[in-house]
């Protein structure tokens, strides 16, 4: 009976504990879901302020909000198209790794571009304008040479792809028509069908051997309801 208690004891605090760990996963997995719902969600509000800043502002703060729209665009759509190309093809890993590096680059000189928009001293700030131009093309130049260096690869492999299968394609077609249209001869023909028993004109008749008496023609009937001619009787 303590066995059985001990057993059952067991098995409650095991599923307990299994209760437990679900439940923190499932908390895990939905706080996860909720920071990035509300990650893209700060991040659309600010693609949208900077956007607006750059048309709407004229000046050194325009141009800076300018910068970062460019900027942020520019390593997103990067990321974005690495990260998609490296499921299918590994050799994007090693292309990631320098986009991470290229990463640190770019959120600094964000997080510096950030700043300078609550400079009041909007004189040293352009005056500082032309080096950040500068480093702001640098960077999205190379964000652009990597994104565009995968879509390329990518859309090589898919004409390669597509080129071999279109090779397989031509073969089959032309093994489906590789049919004969030669035919056996005649007597050939007649020879088989008589060989194997499916002639046509239907089972051969027997040959039988000449009777060395010639039939009575009184004898002989034509048609199945005439009758056989009775000999004759003299009286």
């Amino acid at each position: 009976m303590e066995a059985v208690i001990l057993i059952l004891t067991l098995l409650f605090v095991a599923f307990m504990a299994l209760g437990v760990y679900a439940g923190v996963k499932t908390v895990r997995a939905a706080k996860r879901g909720v920071d990035r719902t509300i990650t893209q969600a700060r991040r659309s509000v600010e693609d949208t302020t900077l956007r607006a800043k750059s048309y709407g502002q004229p000046g050194v703060p325009g141009e800076l909000a300018q910068l970062r729209l460019s900027l942020r665009t520019s390593m997103r759509a990067t990321q974005e198209a690495l990260e998609a190309g490296a499921a299918d093809d590994a050799s994007l890993s090693e292309s990631l790794g320098l986009f991470e590096r290229l990463s640190a680059h770019g959120r600094e000189l964000d997080n510096e571009l950030k700043r300078l928009e609550r400079e009041p001293d909007r004189a040293t700030v352009a005056t500082l304008l032309p080096g950040l131009k500068e480093r702001t093309e640098r960077i999205t130049h190379s964000a652009e040479s990597l994104r565009w260096a995968a879509r390329d690869r990518a859309r090589q492999f898919a004409d390669d792809d597509l080129a071999a299968l279109n090779a397989q394609i031509d073969l089959e077609a032309g093994a489906l028509r590789h049919w004969t249209t030669e035919e056996p001869s005649a007597p050939g023909r007649a020879a088989q069908e008589q060989a194997a028993g499916h002639s046509w004109s239907g089972p051969a008749e027997a040959e039988t051997p000449p009777s060395l008496t010639p039939p009575d023609p009184r004898l002989r009937t034509d048609y199945p309801w005439q009758k056989s001619a009775r000999p004759e009787t003299t009286n």
